[in-house]
């Protein structure tokens, strides 16, 4: 297994139908997406072709629907999503990037979320879009993505609301944050789609990619752009940072004569105070006298404040210190949705591979309460749809 990297060279801006193709250019599996697809019960045809823009080779997402006039709202959207045979982990995504565009369509027309209905992005193809690239994205197990800045053309476009300038209201609320290109083309490059799935992804802004670069994939718009090639270029590849290491404090003292209550009290202080974690242990001191080691792992600015705490709350007469370097995973908090519900996860990884992802005990705890059911079935459900969220190695 490699942690893979994928940078968006979004230099002609992106829109969901560029994501597909360019995803499936660089290698997710077209059969996985469009199967995928198939089973959201829409009324879609989706396949893909190699094209040329400007004499470069890219691949289309062709998506033919039929004319719909309904509009959608957020849980119609993720009711579809939820029946779809997908992987757990592309249906969390998809619901995530509708989440995103929803929250900005509740701002441009100052509504509560629930009460805003998808009107041009709740239609068939852009549905297909937003789920086919999360398809793409979790069959492809990238860990990390960066993208360089976003060009969203100028001038002026015809929606629902009327004429609009570029970019359109959602779009510019979705890329709050996000660095702007400048661009010479009078059209609009990039769709409120294309700029939810990328923020939605996103946190790493840089023009220039940070890996070691295994391939290039090029996914095609549908216009055609003067002077310049209109595809959205991607680039696959694995990290080649070093390992995520830092530099931790860790104090310890012996007690002998403190009783087990006030250690416990102690414990959680010095935790609220800021330590990374605190342990004790039982030991044979000195006289023969049975005893603990208090140890706390902190950060070196923190030291002096858990000093004090312990010496205020066990009146020990001496604390040892240590300074030492720690190698840790890249980690993030994750949702895992389950028959119970979303429950929070934390996911790790390094920039060899490895990684792992576990549940958070606080939330499983939550759900066994709710549910009045043994904690060790929360945990096994979480960990069942970790494993269904795996992408298939076929």
């Amino acid at each position: 297994m490699v942690a893979k990297i994928l940078h968006f060279d979004c230099f002609s801006g992106i829109s969901g139908d560029m994501v597909l193709g360019a995803l499936v250019d660089v290698g997710a599996c077209p059969q996985s997406i469009i199967s995928g697809v198939q089973s959201l019960g829409i009324p879609v045809q989706l396949s893909f072709e190699k094209t040329r823009k400007n004499n470069i080779c890219a691949t289309q997402a062709i998506v033919e629907t039929t004319l719909e006039t309904k509009h959608r709202y957020l849980h119609q959207i993720e009711s579809i999503i939820d029946q779809a045979q997908i992987p757990t982990r592309a249906k969390s995504l998809a619901k995530d990037i509708f989440r995103k565009l929803g929250e900005a369509e509740a701002k441009v027309h100052g509504m509560p979320l629930d009460k805003i209905h998808f009107h041009e992005v709740g239609a068939a193809d852009s549905i297909t879009d937003i789920v086919g690239a999360a398809i793409g994205i979790t069959y492809l197990d990238i860990s990390h993505f960066s993208s360089r800045s976003v060009p969203t053309g100028h001038g002026s476009i015809r929606c629902e609301h009327g004429v609009m300038p570029i970019p359109a209201p959602a779009t510019a609320i979705l890329l709050e944050g996000v660095p702007i290109a400048s661009s010479h083309i009078s059209k609009e490059l990039t769709t409120p789609t294309g700029a939810a799935i990328l923020t939605t992804l996103v946190g790493d802004w840089r023009e220039t990619f940070d890996m070691k670069l295994t391939k290039v994939g090029c996914g095609a718009g549908t216009m055609d752009l003067p002077g310049q090639a209109n595809i959205l270029r991607v680039f696959l590849g694995e990290s080649q940072k070093p390992q995520n290491t830092d530099t931790i404090t860790l104090l310890e003292t012996n007690l002998d004569d403190i009783s087990p209550e006030l250690v416990a009290y102690c414990m959680e202080e010095l935790l609220v105070a800021g330590a990374l974690d605190v342990y004790a242990k039982p030991v044979m001191m000195k006289k023969n006298r049975p005893g603990l080691i208090l140890g706390v792992i902190c950060k070196s600015e923190d030291t002096s404040v858990l000093e004090n705490k312990i010496f205020s709350e066990t009146g020990t007469f001496g604390i040892r210190k240590q300074t030492l370097q720690r190698v840790k995973l890249e980690r993030e908090s994750i949702k895992v949705t389950t028959r119970f519900g979303e429950i929070a996860a934390k996911k790790g990884w390094d920039y060899s591979g490895h990684g792992i992802i576990t549940p958070e005990y606080e939330d499983c705890a939550r759900v066994a309460r709710l549910n009045k059911i043994p904690l060790r079935e929360v945990y096994s459900e979480v960990n069942l749809q970790i494993e269904k969220s795996k992408p298939s190695q076929e």
